[in-house]
C-alpha cells in the first residue's frame, strides 16, 4: 500500500479517535458517573463491543452518508474526516458531548460546495429529522423504563447489597450493548467516506469467510475509536455522568439502554428488513448522535421527576454545541480542501 494512501487514511483514524473521546464516552459515561462502573473496566468493555459492532453489522448506515456526498479522491475524504475530526476535538477539550455524525455532515456538505457537487436534499432532510427524532425517542424511551423498572424493583423487594451487585451488571451490559450499538451505528461517520475509495481487497480466509475491504476498514475505525475511549475520554463521561444531572444507578442503567436501543434501531439492517415486509414504515438506516441520544435519556428522567434537578444552562451550552458544529466543520472542510487542492496540488475531486 503506498505510503500516501496511509497517510490519507490516517484523517479516518484521526475522526475515530475523536469520536472514542466524545461520543463513545456516551456509553459508559452515566456509570462511571454514578461510581458504579471504574474507568478502566468501562474502557476495556466499550473499545471491544465498539469494534465487534463496526466489523459485524456497520453496513447498514454507510449508503445513507455515501449518498449525501459521493466523495471519489482520497485527499478529498481525508481533508472531510481531518475537519470533522477536528472541530470534535474542539469540543472534547470543552467537555461539550457533540455529535461526529453533525461534523461529518458538515464536512461532506463541505465538500459539495468546494467541489459544486449537488447535496441530495432528500438525504440531508432525512438526517436532518433524526437529529430531532434521536433525543426525543431516547428520551420517551428512558421514561418508559424508568416507570416499568421502579415499580418491578419496588414490588421485587431485593435486599439492597443484591440490588447493587444487579445494578453493576445491568450497568455493563448495557454499555457492551450500548458500544455495540455505537460501533454499528457510528463507523459510518469514521470510514464512510473511504467506502467508495477502499485502497483494500477482500481477503478469502480458508475458503470459508470473506473478510472485506470495507470491513477491514470498518476494523481500522473501530481500534480508532477504542484508542479515542483509553486516551481522552474520560472528561466527557463526568459531564454526562454528573453535571447534566445528578442520577441513581439505577437511572444511570435506563439512560444506557435507550440509548442503545435508539442507535441500534437506526443500524439495524434486520429490524428494517423485517418491517418493510410487515408493510409497517421502517427507520432510515442513519448513523444518529450517541450524545444526543444519552442528552435525551437524562433529560427525560429529568423531567420525569420535574424538571427542576436538569442543569438546563448546561444542557444549553450543549445544544449551542450542535448547532455550531456542523456550521464550523463546513467552514474547516472547505478551507482544509482549498488548501490540499491550491498549494499542494492534490485531487480532491474525480470528475
Amino acid at each position: 500500500m503506498e505510503l500516501t494512501i496511509i497517510l490519507f487514511l490516517f484523517g479516518g483514524l484521526f475522526l475515530g479517535w475523536s469520536l472514542g473521546a466524545n461520543d463513545a464516552a456516551n456509553v459508559f459515561g452515566t456509570a462511571v458517573g454514578t461510581r458504579m462502573v471504574n474507568f478502566k473496566t468501562a474502557a476495556i468493555i466499550c473499545s471491544i463491543f465498539v469494534i465487534l459492532g463496526a466489523v459485524i453489522s456497520g453496513s447498514g448506515t454507510t449508503e445513507t452518508i455515501g449518498k449525501l456526498g459521493a466523495i471519489n479522491a482520497l485527499p478529498g475524504a481525508f481533508a472531510c474526516c481531518v475537519s470533522a475530526g477536528f472541530s470534535v476535538y474542539v469540543m472534547t477539550k470543552l467537555g461539550i458531548p457533540v455529535s461526529t455524525t453533525q461534523a461529518i455532515v458538515g464536512a461532506i456538505i463541505g465538500w459539495n460546495i468546494f467541489t459544486g457537487s449537488e447535496t441530495d436534499s432528500g438525504i440531508l432532510t432525512t438526517i436532518l429529522t433524526t437529529w430531532v427524532l434521536c433525543p426525543i425517542l431516547a428520551g420517551l424511551i428512558a421514561m418508559g423504563l424508568y416507570v416499568v423498572v421502579k415499580r418491578i424493583i419496588a414490588h421485587s423487594k431485593i435486599h439492597i447489597l443484591r440490588l447493587d451487585a444487579y445494578t453493576r451488571l445491568a450497568l455493563l451490559l448495557a454499555g457492551a450493548f450500548g458500544a455495540y450499538s455505537l460501533g454499528a451505528n457510528n463507523i459510518a461517520n469514521v470510514m464512510g467516506v473511504f467506502v467508495n475509495i477502499s485502497p483494500f481487497t477482500d481477503i478469502n480466509i480458508f475458503n470459508f469467510l470473506i473478510f472485506s475491504s470495507t470491513q477491514q476498514l470498518f476494523l481500522l475505525g473501530g481500534i480508532a475509536i477504542a484508542f479515542g475511549v483509553f486516551t481522552y475520554s474520560k472528561k466527557v463521561m463526568f459531564t454526562v455522568g454528573n453535571d447534566l444531572l445528578k442520577i441513581s444507578p439505577m437511572s444511570a442503567f435506563i439512560v444506557v439502554l435507550s440509548h442503545s436501543i435508539v442507535l441500534f434501531l437506526f443500524a439495524s439492517q434486520g429490524i428494517s428488513n423485517f418491517l418493510i415486509s410487515m408493510s409497517l414504515p421502517s427507520l432510515p438506516l442513519v448513523p444518529v448522535s450517541s450524545s444526543q441520544a444519552i442528552i435525551g435519556g437524562v433529560i427525560g428522567i429529568g423531567l420525569l421527576k420535574g424538571g427542576k434537578e436538569v442543569k438546563w444552562s448546561i444542557a444549553g451550552k450543549i445544544s449551542i454545541g450542535w448547532i455550531t458544529l456542523p456550521l464550523l466543520t463546513l467552514i474547516i472542510s472547505i478551507c482544509l480542501l482549498y488548501i490540499l487542492k491550491n498549494m499542494f496540488n492534490l485531487s480532491v475531486f474525480i470528475n
